[in-house]
């Protein structure tokens, strides 16, 4: 697998980097986890905006998803050859009725499935092409989901939106790559079933028995090297911060 991180800022993009959005590819079929502000342009860096073959949401907070109106246009107005089939979209219940209000003004109430094929995610195992896909409900005000994604022997796991979170450690159990968030700082944030910070998702990639960990979704205001250096201190493997265009191999 290859996992190209499209965008990584939480809560809002920052100067350098669009919300998040990660592109994990194999096979030839392309997958994206999330498309939160400012990914659609960001990701036409890395593939035509008619070459996603799915899309998850983990969960329906706007720094996760809400470029997927501004997708939804680029899919339904297309005008190289007419609509676009519709791609099959993973999301928590009521994604349809969420990106509908949040566009405000669709041709009709059925639009978006139009181009989008829905799907409702609940905690399962199920395939996304040539990917076996495993989700867990994770620790957040609204309902959110973190997903393993697992192809030729290898595994993906990530973490959405969380705090500290017992199914997350399942999920990430002797991962191969953990992309875990780190929105919070060690003794300056402390909200529970809200976000964890660098030293939550370092003993947490720890507990999981994690190969590596990739921290991501740290907000302009927080500054990655304090978190980058709290989970380099409770975690012996290798640990390094998500930055846009990066990619791994996996």
């Amino acid at each position: 697998m290859k996992l190209t991180v499209v965008g990584c800022s939480g809560s809002f993009p920052s100067a350098e980097s669009a919300c998040s959005s990660y592109l994990v590819e194999a096979d030839g079929f392309r997958l994206l986890l999330d498309m939160g502000n400012g990914a659609l342009g960001e990701l036409q860096r890395h593939c035509g905006l008619y070459d996603l073959d799915a899309i998850f949401l983990s969960h329906l907070h706007a720094d996760h998803c809400i470029d997927m109106c501004a997708y939804f246009v680029a899919r339904y107005y297309r005008h190289d050859g007419g609509r676009c089939d519709p791609i099959p979209v993973y999301g928590p219940e009521g994604t349809e009725h969420r990106l509908t209000t949040a566009y405000a003004d669709t041709p009709t109430a059925s639009s978006m499935s139009e181009v989008f094929d829905f799907h409702t995610v609940k905690p399962s195992t199920f395939d996304i092409g040539p990917f076996t896909v495993h989700t867990e409900r994770v620790a957040h005000p609204v309902e959110a989901y973190g997903i393993r994604v697992e192809h030729g022997g290898k595994s993906l796991t990530y973490s959405g939106d969380t705090g500290l979170s017992p199914a997350l450690t399942e999920l990430a159990r002797d991962t191969d790559l953990f992309l875990c968030e780190a929105a919070f700082t060690h003794g300056k944030e402390n909200i529970p079933d809200l976000h964890l910070n660098g030293r939550e998702a370092g003993e947490t990639a720890t507990r999981a028995g994690a190969r590596r960990l990739v921290l991501t979704h740290i907000p302009p205001w927080t500054d990655p090297q304090v978190n980058l250096a709290d989970a380099r201190a409770v975690f012996d493997g290798t640990v390094s911060l998500a930055a846009p265009r990066q990619s791994y191999e996996i």
